[in-house]
């Protein structure tokens, strides 16, 4: 017995495609055109007297032109039921390209970028979702995502806009909650199966905080592999802090793009920042070092040791000098058996007082693109940089060349610096995600994210991975890189096997140490005892020795940031392969 025909106005109903309690999708026919067609409607009937303003919300989103907001046929009312038509002849929903195995994780951030995308440009046009289920997003054949049902779902007086800061308000924070159920469909797409079981993405939302006390993070064990920088990111999207949260669609959208690019043959950390290094260098030189150095470059050639001091005290400047004598090594093979160059007094040798002078002189300026507060995070990043240098060169054992060891500090924070000069909007945000200096210590929501996390879900990559990238752009070695990179914070650190290993981990209990000093003030007796017991051992110094150090570089550092007050850089045999030959010529 063949089924009853289902009608709705003009178009036969062939199936539910999904519902949730605001609204209902139904693939249909338009019987006038044989097309396909998709009708979202609301789950409740309307007034006359409301339809108007229902329309009128309807069309002010229709009217939004880009390429990731579906476009309706026809937005009506049949028998006090609104409905709004959109064509899906070429393109299925979300749910129909995955199983319960679950989305690959790059095919699945391709597509939520793009939703993001749509949504961000919706919500600065003061448009919100308000419903944002999977059967809304429609996928094309050429992996095209856009988002249908734009504020189908808005009651008549969410749809009264007045210009005043109340209706501002219901906007932005209809746009919190986009974000959200965003972060909620990527979770059932990453899973193969919904959040808290729930299809529902509203009943998911209403049972996690504040509203409820469920939490929703991705699971360790899922069908598919979820790579870090995804996990931090669509965690971030459900943390059960709601101050965590992305606060808009286009943050999430720089994290998931930051992350593809990283993903790209052609791509990697360095993509984020390969045009930006060619059109303002690295990083700025600090207030009055280059001038110094011109200066002193013109001088007696005998004050070697005294100019490689000075421009060790510029960041800028003591990386430029990194950059052009190892480049230089890789394109004319001069120096090519003996290593990457990492002492500054060799690389002055190399390239004469002349090429110091040009190098010096060729910096940009400071602050560079940055305003005042961008700068003046920058400069703060830059004292901690030299302090943990400082403090690395008093905890090496001895034999090691201080001013080596001093760079190989510096290089732990190239990331870190970098980051903050390029992209300062992004850096401020990793710094709120690391932080909750409202919450006692003893609290379970005592610590923000860690920074690993924070850069994750903010940049979509690490941000030591990022100083990696572009040090090996610059031309040093796998040697060097591998100083480069820190202690994972939740790795055990071992014994030091060679003198690379124990470098690196000097270097990395300085960083923490220095991290640790910077906490709030109720926290930091505790996070330097924490990490004074991950490296005493490994470094085979006591708690004391370490302590000593600690005291003397707090006494003795020097507020501008300059290594004044370090241990005189001293040529030693303790050097790792490939930087013991590294003497003046």
């Amino acid at each position: 017995m063949a089924k009853p025909v289902r009608m709705f106005s003009r178009f036969q109903l062939l199936r539910l495609v999904g519902k949730s309690d605001r609204t209902m999708g139904w693939a249909a026919l338009d019987t006038h055109n044989q097309q396909e067609c998709l009708l979202v409607i609301p789950r409740q009937q309307i007034e006359a007297e409301s339809a108007a303003a229902w329309q009128q919300a309807a069309q002010r989103a229709a009217r939004l032109q880009h390429p990731q907001l579906a476009k309706p046929l026809e937005i009506g009312v049949h028998d006090r039921w609104p409905f709004i038509a959109y064509d899906r002849t070429r393109a299925v929903s979300w749910p129909e390209k995955f199983s319960r195995q679950g989305a690959p994780a790059a095919e699945l951030a391709g597509w939520a970028s793009q939703i993001a995308q749509g949504l961000a440009f919706a919500h600065e046009a003061g448009v919100a979702h308000r419903d944002l289920q999977p059967w809304m997003l429609a996928i094309g054949e050429q992996q095209q995502v856009s988002v249908m049902g734009l504020e189908a779902a808005a009651h008549p007086t969410e749809t009264q806009h007045d210009g005043g800061l109340d209706a501002l308000r219901a906007v932005r924070d209809a746009a919190e909650q986009d974000v959200l159920a965003l972060g909620l469909v990527m979770h059932h797409a990453l899973v193969g199966q919904p959040a808290l079981d729930e299809p529902d993405v509203v009943h998911v939302m209403q049972r996690m905080p504040p509203l409820g006390q469920e939490i929703v993070r991705l699971p360790w064990t899922v069908p598919r592999p979820i790579p870090e920088p995804l996990r931090a990111i669509v965690n971030r999207c459900t943390d059960r802090q709601p101050r965590l949260r992305y606060r808009s669609a286009r943050t999430l959208q720089r994290a998931l793009e930051g992350w593809l690019k990283t993903q790209d043959d052609d791509g990697g950390p360095l993509a984020l920042l390969r045009d930006r290094l060619r059109t303002v260098g690295v990083l700025p030189a600090q207030p009055g070092g280059a001038e110094r150095v011109a200066h002193l470059a013109l001088m007696e050639r005998g004050r070697t040791s005294e100019l490689a001091e000075l421009v060790l005290g510029d960041i800028a400047l003591a990386f430029e000098l990194l950059r052009r004598v190892n480049s230089a090594q890789l394109r004319g093979g001069q120096v090519s058996d003996d290593g990457p160059v990492l002492m500054l007094r060799r690389a002055i040798a190399m390239l004469g007082l002349d090429g110091v002078r040009q190098a010096a002189l060729g910096l940009r300026r400071w602050p560079g693109t940055l305003d005042d507060a961008a700068a003046s995070q920058l400069e703060t990043l830059m004292r901690r940089a030299h302090r943990a240098a400082r403090l690395a060169v008093r905890l090496v054992p001895a034999g090691y060349d201080g001013e080596v060891v001093y760079l190989i500090s510096l290089l732990q924070n190239l990331g870190r610096l970098v980051v903050q000069y390029h992209f300062p909007e992004e850096a401020e945000q990793i710094r709120r995600l690391m932080q909750n200096d409202d919450a006692p210590a003893t609290a379970p929501d005592a610590h923000g994210m860690s920074p690993e996390a924070a850069s994750f879900a903010v940049l979509g990559l690490d941000l030591d991975e990022l100083g990696v990238a572009v040090a090996q752009h610059w031309g040093l070695d796998d040697s060097v890189l591998a100083l480069m990179r820190r202690v994972p914070p939740n790795a055990p650190v071992r014994g030091a096997d060679s003198d690379t290993d124990n470098l690196r981990t000097t270097a990395s209990c300085a960083g923490e140490l220095v991290d640790a000093l910077n906490q709030p003030a109720t926290r930091v007796q505790a996070a330097l005892r924490q990490v004074v017991q991950r490296y005493a051992r490994a470094l085979n110094l006591s708690g004391r020795e370490m302590q000593d150090a600690l005291q003397l570089e707090l006494q003795g550092g020097d507020a501008t940031g300059l290594p004044n007050g370090s241990p005189s850089p001293a040529a030693g045999d303790g050097q790792p392969a490939g930087l013991r030959r590294q003497n003046v010529s």
